[in-house]
């Protein structure tokens, strides 16, 4: 045997008890025991409350009354009394028309009055004097009857004459264009000196905005729930521009329209609010809550908790021995940052809010303090691990 077999037998050898010292170790080491997990999470309790059933909308501004302020009569524009934008009351001067035409209308229809007054008195005088002499067989009957139906045909004349007075002292006044309503003037649509028509030239829009209207459109099927309530009581109606909930305004529904919109399915509802600080603006869009009633004893939990798999919505419980299981839960509406819970869980229940990203049924959970982000948390509730 040469030395080249001899070398190669013994690197054989030694590969060899490489391997059976290798096994030897890996088949004595004692596997480690795996250690339970502990995740640390947020947790709240499964409460009753008495939660408001309510319709979620969006609504439109609108003024409780609005006018379109025209003329009554034709002329020039003369003199403006207010300012854009400016609140003004019942009544107030807004603009005069020239009133000298109209002025000298009035004086035309004083003097025909006095002349024909004038010409009454002689024809009345006239008929007396006449039937005077018919008693006295004086003068014929036939001419005591023509005086007295002189006398009744100028009668008429003068009251014609009163009542063109009168309307030339009502055209008068209309010279001088005053507020319908109290309201919020909007801008001039017209400027001095333009001439204008009786009931064709506008001159400004008036909206009054206390009250003030706020109107929304529900879907047709929430229509059964909003009568019925409304029928016991008038159902309040809270409003608010996007991103400002804490400044909601209420207000009453006083409206719900007679026909349901066939094209869209929604019908118009409408509620009136005091606005006595004018926060409401006509032509703004708000977010509206119509509230039905309020439902008692309902199960709520925080938003945060329920989770969603392939079997549906369901939370993670902390039992006793502070393991978690999973519970498939129906959700019956959101209110706020709360879900209202139709099963799936009962009250006083404890149901992790976070940190369920780390959980599997059968974890240990350590209940750490709101504000508390990391993971070596001061437990709440604890229980040793076997």
């Amino acid at each position: 045997m040469g030395n080249g077999e001899q070398i190669m037998k013994g690197q054989i050898r030694a590969i060899i008890l490489i391997f059976l010292v290798i096994f030897t170790v890996s088949g004595c080491a004692k596997p480690q025991e795996s250690r339970p997990q502990i995740v640390p999470v947020l947790t709240a309790a499964v409460e009753k409350k008495t939660i408001p059933i309510e319709i979620k909308a969006i609504g439109n501004v609108e003024p409780y009354l609005s006018v379109t302020v025209l003329s009554q009569v034709d002329g020039t524009l003369q003199q403006v009394h207010f300012k854009e934008g400016e609140d003004v009351k019942k009544g107030q001067m807004l603009f005069s028309v020239d009133p000298r035409p109209l002025i000298e209308s009035v004086r035309q229809a004083e003097a025909a009055l006095l002349q024909d007054k004038k010409q009454l008195d002689f024809y009345e005088t006239q008929a007396k004097r006449y039937t005077f002499l018919v008693e006295k067989g004086a003068v014929d009957k036939n001419t005591a009857e023509q005086n007295q139906t002189l006398a009744l045909t100028q009668a008429e004349k003068v009251k014609n004459d009163k009542a063109q007075l009168e309307n030339a002292k009502i055209k008068l006044q209309y010279s001088y264009i005053r507020a319908e309503i109290d309201g919020r003037a909007g801008t001039y649509l017209t400027n001095i000196g333009t001439s204008i028509k009786t009931n064709d030239t506008k001159l400004v829009v008036l909206n009054q905005v206390t009250p003030i209207y706020v109107t929304f459109s529900v879907p047709e099927k929430e229509l059964p729930n909003i009568k019925k309530y409304s029928d016991k009581e008038k159902l309040k109606v809270s409003a608010f521009p996007p991103g400002f909930a804490k400044d909601a305004r209420e207000g009453l529904l006083t409206f719900i329209d007679n026909t349901v919109n066939t094209q869209t399915g929604m019908i118009k509802l409408k509620a009136v609010f005091e606005n006595k600080d004018k926060y409401l603006w006509p032509g703004q869009f708000l977010n509206v809550v119509l509230t039905l009633t309020t439902e008692p004893d309902a199960l709520v939990v925080p938003v945060s908790a329920v989770q969603v798999s392939q079997q549906g919505q369901y939370v993670f419980v902390v039992k006793d021995d502070m393991t978690v299981a999973t519970s498939i839960v129906k959700v019956a509406r959101e209110f706020g940052n709360e879900l209202v819970i139709e099963s799936g869980v009962s009250a006083g229940e404890t149901v992790v809010t976070d940190g369920q990203l780390k959980l599997k049924p059968g974890f240990k959970v350590m209940i750490k303090k709101p504000g508390d982000g990391s993971d070596n948390a001061t437990a709440v509730k604890t229980s040793a691990p076997k």
